[in-house]
């Protein structure tokens, strides 16, 4: 068993050499952490979605499309080798809106847990953070769909699972989850008919940091992880360590689509959904899946306030 020493150690190794070599094998895996990299996508104006905007929208900034993104992890969204710079898709396809409209863009940084109270006092106009589309949400807030939420199994690369799919194929295993999370959710209600079912109940391991949770996996102390897939991915290209076993729907049992968030009747929902259907039509947005690696988590079409997560019951 590890010592405490030893726990540290090993964890600040796993963010040193992530800091040192991320840059490399990342660009390795088709991705570039670059400020400004010479292949980034771009749009031209389409006059006709332009004319859409609301004309007496009252924008955060004049002149300017200000949105919200906090950056969680590759390949969503993080910090680009300058250490400013938001990169990744959520900003990339927010840049390609903006393009679209004929707006420049300006990406505000932000804690996830604020986007709410930010979008609704007029602080930035859109949020683009993996926002998932809800009926509660729907209440205060508009939706332009881009893409759809992905829950993703990983385990350690020399494990002897290789499909998780269905319920019985978690029993017994120690998984590492988000508190408070849809995925934390999912894993509670599979555990709950397994044991109905007779079979062994599961373990869940809550880490504050990606550190603590990779070293539980390659250590052996937890079986799989069950968080959302695209960073996850991303860390498997990075390091080789872990490796996919199953995927599942961020909503389960439903669909999960995950959308451009406006505050509700802004008018700004119909433009951006034209918007990122231009560039779909046009073939953009699957380049831009494929240069980030998440053509997983693509929608066919954008839709403006589809069928989101029903409400939890009343207590």
């Amino acid at each position: 068993m590890l010592s405490r020493k030893s726990f540290i150690i090993a964890a600040t190794s796993l963010l040193l050499a992530a800091s040192t070599s991320g840059i490399a094998l990342g660009q390795a895996a088709g991705f570039s952490l670059e400020p400004n990299p010479a292949n980034r996508l771009h749009a031209e104006k389409v006059d006709a979605i332009a004319a859409l905007l609301p004309p007496d929208y009252k924008w955060a900034k004049d002149g300017v499309l200000s949105v919200a993104i906090a950056a969680g992890a590759p390949p969503i969204a993080t910090y680009a080798t300058d250490g400013a710079t938001v990169v990744g898709f959520d900003p990339d396809i927010g840049r390609l809106v903006g393009e679209v409209l004929g707006l420049p863009v300006e990406i505000v940084p932000i804690a996830w847990a604020d986007w709410p109270l930010g979008v609704t006092a007029g602080k930035y106009d859109a949020v683009i953070s993996n926002v998932g589309v809800t009926e509660e949400r729907k209440e205060k807030f508009d939706f332009s769909t881009y893409r759809i939420g992905i829950h993703g199994f990983y385990v350690r690369a020399d494990s002897p699972i290789t499909s998780i799919k269905e319920p019985k194929d978690i029993a017994g295993l120690k998984i590492i989850t988000g508190s408070g999370t849809n995925q934390e959710r999912i894993a509670l209600e599979w555990d709950r008919q397994n044991q109905e079912a007779g079979l062994a109940p599961i373990e869940l391991q809550y880490y504050d940091d990606d550190a603590a949770a990779s070293l539980a996996i390659s250590s052996g102390r937890a079986d799989v992880q069950l968080n959302p897939n695209a960073p996850q991915a991303y860390h498997a290209a990075l390091t080789g360590d872990t490796k996919l076993v199953g995927t599942i729907s961020s909503g389960w049992p439903n669909p999960a689509d995950v959308g451009i968030t406006t505050r509700k009747g802004s008018g700004l929902a119909e433009p951006f959904t034209a918007a990122i259907n231009h560039l779909i039509e046009t073939g953009t947005y699957a380049e831009l899946l494929a240069q980030w690696n998440v053509t997983p988590e693509a929608v066919p079409e954008s839709r403006t306030n589809p069928p989101g997560l029903p409400k939890p019951p009343a207590s």
